[in-house]
């Protein structure tokens, strides 16, 4: 069999002849059969081309795990030819979940004694590539002494092979430690790269390494001058940058070292202006070094003249025909826009540019970074460009653009009129993409706006005579037509065209938005009781409404069904309480009645959890079946009912107190958690009337530069209590002390217990994600006893 096998020229010429996935298989098998019975029989001789036909079949995919022993007899082999090819088959067919890889550790060992370089390099690549931690704490002595031979061959390959092990044992910082100092002096500059990879992959690994090799600043700043000043051989230099691989990977060590040490960081800043200023961004590799400039320099302790050439370098990159290079641009302006924010404004003009590219990626950044740049100064120029876009951006897009130009305008509206004008755009523009509670905040903004009740009504009713596929629009022009349906037919309004509206014309409006096919159930629910409202505030017959009442009193949603059944008795049994009934909607505050402080406080954190988005079923029970983090797993854990998912019920539940007004000396507040900004607040209430209950408001503010978004706050409480928590007013507190979010507690403590809380806060700052858990044991007396 073994005589009639074919040479490896052989089989990769019948496998290029196969003209069916079935012809290569047969051929393919019928070779696995001839290896197998060679190496069966021992044949030392063609052992190694057995091998490398395997080593090709493997390569296309088919299984060769019957050659890992051979591998390792013609590792021990002491013919070269033998070794290269069991070497190659090592680092092709061993790794780490075979215990075979462990039996070449002799053979490695042995290897890198001997003088020959070849053999060395052979032992270090296959090291370097299938080595696994109890290898590399094996051999790496052997390493080390390779890493001073006089060979600049082995040098290279055996650094290489220490950045493996680093990254494989950590522990093994200490050996490497000295020979870095006296390899930072090679003039090979593969020797070089491999040095400053190795003394990176140690200072990200080891606090003492980071410390030791802050004393080696200088010398890589006077070798990344040569390399910037007085170039190099041209067979280092790729499109005029003089080993751009080099210069990159100083940087990334520079920068490494530069964070947060003010000496570290003096020293590079005048080496970083001449990168910055004299590397030609024509070509790509110019690119890759002023980028990695521009990251070096915002992560050490610069000075502000750097970080502004650093920006503007970022701004030249938004210029680039390569959409590659605008792109990693855009990405690291969005990551600069809180840390240097009047500088990235400069290039505000070019990040608008940049929201029409046809690339989808870079429009979603350019979106990103577009919103990101909205502030008090410019947020009628930065709407007015989002809502350009957001007429014609792709409907992957929509939503974000929408939902950022709503928390924009809500953040920074110069005036009521001018944010009931944008979220009407948005509505008319993208009403199926706005986020939930979108009806809810503009409702709200239009009670709260007396002076503007005429021409709202006014612009909407126009905007729903035009359109009524756009549920939320429609939502809030049935809403505000029955409350203000009267200022709608009568005088005119200053701020608007004349607008002549008949009783009839907006029945029938009204009627045609009942009767759309594409009208939600909850959009003919407020078109249903904006008809009703309307009894009261025209003067023409009710006979017309009345009508439309008794046809959906059997309509087949029981929601709407219901509600035009008590329409209906509100005409025919209580029609004298029909007009008080359907007064106007009172002012929605976000504060409670005034009976004191700490009334008006709880009764704030109700309003606000009302007016947040109502959380999913599952969120819910996320948080009501958060683990007891003070008492271990908590299988026997009591839980509190589940939360009713009606907001209103749910209110009723959680506040459901005495009117009974509250003492008079509340319980003092307590400040629990203060980083980067960000500060945790608990104020507590106590209801007279159930002196077990105890109401904590948990507040977030921040005072950084930063919005923190993605804020999760849970709370764990001991057995003996039950803990129920309502819905955060948000996920995102602010910056610069803008509005905090809110969330309330409810806990029963019926054996009136010392009470102590654990709390574990997730969110993102500055780019970061955080993650913290602390416990509060300093409650006041008072929220017990």
């Amino acid at each position: 069999m073994v005589a009639s096998s074919l040479k490896l020229q052989e089989l990769i010429q019948e496998i290029r002849e196969a003209k069916t996935q079935a012809q290569e298989r047969e051929v393919i098998q019928k070779e696995c059969a001839h290896i197998r019975a060679s190496f069966r029989d021992g044949d030392p001789l063609h052992s190694h081309r057995q091998l490398a036909k395997l080593l090709y079949a493997h390569m296309l995919g088919y299984p060769a795990h019957f050659g890992q022993m051979e591998c390792l007899k013609l590792i021990a082999s002491p013919r070269f030819t033998d070794k290269r090819v069991g070497y190659l088959g090592a680092m092709l067919l061993l790794d780490e979940r075979q215990d075979a890889h462990l039996l070449i550790t002799n053979s490695i060992k042995n290897d890198l004694s001997q003088g020959i370089e070849a053999v060395q390099g052979l032992a270090l690549c296959t090291l370097s590539t299938m080595g696994s931690a109890e290898m590399c704490r094996d051999l790496a002595p052997e390493v080390e002494k390779l890493l001073l031979q006089p060979s600049a061959y082995v040098r290279k390959k055996a650094v290489l092979t220490a950045v493996h092990m680093i990254r494989k044992v950590p522990e093994l910082s200490d050996i490497f430690l000295p020979p870095c100092a006296q390899l930072l002096h090679e003039r090979h500059h593969g020797i070089l790269l491999g040095t400053v990879t190795l003394i990176t992959e140690l200072c990200e690994r080891s606090p003492a390494a980071l410390k030791h090799f802050r004393k080696v600043v200088p010398q890589l700043v006077h070798t990344l001058r040569t390399l910037v000043m007085t170039g190099c051989s041209t067979e280092h230099s790729v499109s005029g940058v003089s080993d751009p691989f080099l210069q990159v990977q100083i940087l990334r060590l520079l920068r490494i070292l530069g964070r947060n040490h003010e000496e570290s960081s003096e020293t590079m800043n005048d080496l970083l202006a001449q990168v910055a200023t004299n590397t030609d961004a024509s070509r790509n590799a110019g690119s890759a070094v002023l980028f990695e400039t521009v990251l070096t320099i915002m992560d050490i302790r610069s000075a502000a003249g750097l970080r502004v050439l650093a920006v503007n370098i970022l701004g030249r990159f938004l210029l680039n025909s390569d959409r590659n290079i605008r792109y990693v641009a855009l990405t690291s302006l969005l990551k600069l826009v809180q840390s240097d924010h009047s500088a990235v404004q400069r290039h505000r003009p070019t990040v608008v540019e940049c929201l029409r590219e046809p690339d989808a990626s870079l429009s979603r950044r350019a979106l990103e970074l577009s919103l990101a740049l909205v502030n008090s100064s410019n947020v009628r120029t930065m709407t007015q460009e989002l809502q350009g876009f957001l007429e014609s951006c792709p409907p992957d897009l929509r939503a974000d653009c929408a939902s950022g130009i709503l928390l924009a305008a809500e953040r920074f509206a110069p005036t009521k009129r001018w944010h009931i004008d944008t979220i009407l755009r948005v509505l008319t523009t993208a009403g199926t993409y706005v986020r939930d509670d979108a009806v809810a905040n503009l409702i709200q903004l239009i009670g709260g706006a007396q002076e503007l009740h005429a021409y709202s009504v006014r612009r909407l009713y126009s905007a729903l005579a035009e359109d009524i596929s756009q549920q939320p629009l429609v939502q809030v022009a049935a809403w505000c037509i029955g409350e203000y349906g009267d200022l709608l037919l009568e005088g005119t309004c200053e701020e608007t065209e004349p607008l002549q509206v008949e009783e009839d014309v907006v029945l029938a409006l009204l009627e045609r938005v009942l009767q759309s096919h594409m009208s939600l159930p909850a959009t003919r629910g407020y078109a249903l009781t904006a008809l009703m409202k309307l009894s009261t505030r025209l003067h023409g017959d009710n006979n017309r409404i009345c009508q439309v009442m008794s046809i959906y009193g059997s309509c087949q949603d029981v929601e709407l069904q219901q509600r035009a059944v008590e329409y209906n008795a509100l005409f025919r049994k209580y029609d004298h309480l029909r007009a008080a009934v359907l007064e106007k909607m009172p002012l929605v505050e976000r504060g409670g009645p005034q009976v004191n402080e700490a009334a008006k406080e709880s009764k704030e954190v109700a309003q606000l959890s009302e007016a947040a988005p109502v959380p999913t079923e599952t969120q819910a029970s996320k948080l009501l079946d958060l683990l007891d983090l003070l008492d271990g797993p908590s299988e026997n854990a009591q839980h509190p009912p589940p939360l009713d998912p009606t907001p209103g019920d749910t209110l009723i539940h959680l506040l459901d107190l005495p009117c009974t007004p509250l003492p008079s000396a509340p319980i003092p507040n307590l400040k629990v958690f203060e980083r980067e900004g960000l500060q945790l607040t608990l104020s507590f209430v106590r209801p007279p009337g159930t002196p077990t209950l105890l109401l904590i408001t948990v507040t977030a503010t921040n005072t950084s530069g930063g919005d923190v978004t993605h804020f999760i706050c849970q709370v764990a409480v001991p057995k003996s209590f039950q803990l129920q928590l309502q819905a955060p007013s948000g996920d995102t507190v602010p910056a610069q002390g803008g509005l905090p979010m809110t969330q309330l507690l409810r806990i029963l403590n019926p054996n009136k217990a010392p009470l102590r809380l654990k709390l574990r806060l997730t969110y993102d700052h500055f780019g970061q994600s955080v993650q913290e858990i602390f416990e509060v044991n300093n409650l006041p007396v008072e929220t017990w006893q």
